[in-house]
């Protein structure tokens, strides 16, 4: 076979399984099937492809059809413009929490620390450094095989992060306090959970994803929590669900939080929620 037939018979694999980016999902494993890149496809479209290779993208081919995340199966996903490591031991990196790390590098403090609560891959905590390598993260997560993929990352993105295993607070120390608290933490609601594409449900890791009954657990005890280990006019700064900001938002203020600010995705939802500690 040649490339072009190659790439035509993994774009109707998966437009056949209802496999929603068909064509990049296609193109993308047949570039970790045979090394061939978008500009090499385009000259040497009539190339042959070995057995080898094509028993290789077949197999690539039926993973995704499965729906499992083209991520888990290339092992990387881009975040802030450089690549991540990931697998199902972490959420994917997305883009409504790149609108996270942007807000937070328009107000961080000079020489910050910096807690990066429920780090996951360690995304957050990682782009902060890259962008501003005068802030020192602590990234906090309760899953030991998270924080194995975060400290991975970590060192394949040079960066000086120390690492915590937690459940939340539970293993900090509140003398050392921080300038801001930043999260993406589990926020989807026990009904929402059932609801989500099966890519998300059966593949990402739950634990990083449920949140309870109205999908406000982990903000009721990271928010009650917060004020004990921030310094006084540090803020916070939470990614959160479409349709939570006035809830989080309330629990920031009971919590002690002012100057309430809510920014919205690139698609105009309400994403992000942050407040300062008076």
């Amino acid at each position: 076979m040649i490339l072009r037939d190659v790439l035509k018979y993994g774009e109707e694999r998966l437009a056949a399984a209802d496999i929603a980016d068909a064509k990049i999902d296609a193109f993308t494993l047949l570039e970790m099937a045979s090394g061939v890149n978008r500009t090499t496809y385009l000259l040497y479209q009539e190339r042959e492809v070995n057995d080898a290779q094509f028993d290789s993208y077949k197999k690539l081919i039926d993973r995704r059809a499965e729906h499992i995340p083209c991520q888990y199966i290339t092992g990387t996903c881009e975040f802030m413009g450089y690549e991540l490591m990931v697998n199902p031991s972490v959420l994917i990196p997305r883009q409504d929490t790149e609108t996270l790390v942007e807000e937070v590098l328009k107000v961080l403090p000079g020489n910050s620390k910096v807690l990066d609560m429920c780090t996951g891959s360690g995304a957050i905590a990682i782009a902060l450094q890259r962008f501003r390598p005068d802030c020192h993260p602590t990234a906090v997560d309760i899953s030991e095989d998270a924080l194995s993929v975060a400290k991975a990352n970590c060192k394949a993105r040079h960066c000086l992060i120390e690492f915590v295993k937690s459940d939340l607070f539970e293993a900090l120390n509140p003398a050392e306090k921080f300038d801001v608290i930043v999260s993406n933490p589990p926020y989807v609601s026990d009904s929402e959970y059932e609801e989500l594409m099966p890519e998300v449900k059966d593949h990402e890791p739950a634990l990083a994803l449920k949140a309870g009954e109205k999908g406000l657990d982990i903000y009721e005890r990271l928010i009650s929590q917060a004020p004990e280990y921030l310094k006084e006019d540090g803020f916070m700064a939470l990614e959160i669900g479409c349709s939570q900001a006035e809830d989080v938002s309330k629990l920031m203020e009971q919590a002690g939080f002012t100057d309430m600010k809510v920014v919205k995705d690139l698609a105009g939802l309400d994403r992000v929620v942050m407040g300062w500690l008076k």
